[in-house]
């Protein structure tokens, strides 16, 4: 008899897990998803195209909230977990939920879900989401590009519309982001790339992304999303942890599992924290993986107009899923608020609205900062009538992307901006020279 599944997902590598793990796999029916972490991705369905003939009307995707009244009326056997970014408290107590439902809990392994691939694969991947992760990956690339490689990022899944059109995703242009309707969160991460001048690959089906890869380029570069670990066998594997939240390598999951796969882990931030707290980090990733080569790093922030900020009132909005779940209070646009001298960085909680006051209320860290979150068209319109609410000079942009376009207050919108240092340790060019050493010889 099968065994009924429920895959508790957040858009991601819950896709990744069904497709090579339990699609054609005769032992299970995957009965559900759930969903949790991305506001408004719940209420719609995996679509029978990708989920095979096994499933003619697709499998429905549910809220986790529900999935205790779900294990029991699903009659359910087991429950997946197949989503990343979480303590192991919150690991925990979504375990006991799941057990004292009635079914049982169950993680995937790495070599469980790999996809392999021909071409040499690096993989950057974080402890904790927020961690500086994005800014490793451009400086891989950049020194993969300075060789003459050509270099093909993979980014991690952040499916949160149309899952059928968005199966195989090529972004090379600005245009591509309205073509495949992408949300804040998503152009965050894939702009990066296309001012580099080079394509990122995203999606739902990752093994027809890894063959276009192979295709479109010399080396694939992983990048990963929140602290997931990667989904292409790779070759070389650096890790970022965050010198601002020392413990959180040996406490996260799956964050403790990069820590322990790594072949390099860079402490990033450094400046911002004390030596006693970098030390920690250092001891932690020692504990658990004393081969791997420490890297300590800072991030450069500048800005575009910094007498926009000295002196006057601003309001700092920051990458939403490195505010929300992934703990951080604040992040570089409030570092650069900080530096440039800014006379007050006023307080979003009085003047909070909609999606922005739901999630500072569920976030009570956040106190100083505006998560940019942006999943709809409401969302956006709820971030707009924050920001109208506030008496400020200026906006600091803390996003990665350039989301200015979407803000419609009539103030000035600085944007920063930051770049890796290498403060101690290898270089970035030494740990590609490790990389394309240990493909050549593969």
């Amino acid at each position: 008899m099968r065994r009924r599944v429920i895959i508790a997902g957040a858009g991601g590598r819950d896709f990744h897990n069904f497709l090579v793990y339990f699609k054609d796999n005769p032992e299970y029916e995957v009965v559900a998803f759930t969903a949790t972490q991305i506001p408004g991705i719940e209420r719609r369905r995996f679509p029978q195209e990708l989920a095979g003939p096994q499933y003619p009307v697709g499998i429905p995707i549910y809220p986790e909230s529900e999935l205790p009244s779900l294990i029991k009326e699903l009659k359910v056997d087991e429950v997946v977990l197949s989503y990343s970014d979480l303590t192991y408290n919150s690991l925990g107590n979504l375990a006991s939920t799941v057990l004292a439902s009635g079914a049982s809990f169950r993680l995937l392994s790495p070599m469980e879900t790999f996809i392999k691939s021909y071409k040499p694969v690096i993989a950057v991947t974080a402890v904790r989401t927020g961690a500086g992760k994005s800014t490793v990956s451009r400086s891989v690339v950049k020194e993969l590009l300075r060789r003459g490689l050509n270099v093909v990022p993979i980014r991690h899944p952040m499916v949160y519309g149309d899952l059928s059109g968005n199966a195989v995703q090529v972004f090379r242009e600005e245009e591509d982001f309205r073509r495949y309707a992408v949300t804040v969160e998503e152009r965050e991460e894939y702009e990066q790339y296309i001012k580099l001048g080079i394509p990122v690959l995203a999606g739902v089906d990752y093994g027809r992304i890894v063959l276009l890869a192979e295709k479109m380029g010399d080396v694939i570069l992983w990048d990963g999303g929140n602290n997931d670990f990667p989904f292409i066998k790779f070759d070389y594997m650096i890790t970022v942890a965050d010198a601002m939240r020392p413990g959180q390598e040996v406490n996260s999951y799956p964050g403790e599992v990069n820590v322990r796969m790594a072949d390099a882990v860079i402490i990033n931030k450094v400046s911002r924290a004390s030596r006693s707290d970098i030390d920690k980090v250092i001891a932690n990733v020692r504990s658990v993986n004393p081969s791997a080569k420490i890297v300590l790093a800072d991030m450069e922030v500048t800005v575009d107009r910094p007498e926009d900020i000295r002196g006057k009132r601003v309001v700092v909005i920051e990458d939403s899923p490195s505010v929300t779940h992934g703990e951080l209070p604040y992040g570089a646009g409030y570092v650069a608020a900080e530096k440039y001298g800014a006379l007050e960085i006023v307080k979003p909680k009085p003047y909070a609205v909609g999606v922005i006051k739901a999630m500072i209320e569920k976030y009570n860290h956040i106190a100083d900062v505006i998560p940019s979150t942006g999943y709809t068209q409401e969302q956006i319109s709820d971030l707009n009538e924050t920001l109208s609410r506030m008496d400020v000079d200026a906006i600091v942009l803390g996003t990665p992307a350039d989301i200015t376009g979407l803000i419609k207050v009539k103030v000035p919108i600085i944007r920063v901006f930051w770049e890796l240092k290498v403060v101690e340790g290898p270089t970035i060019s030494d740990l590609v020279d490790e990389f394309v050493s240990r493909a050549i010889r593969r």
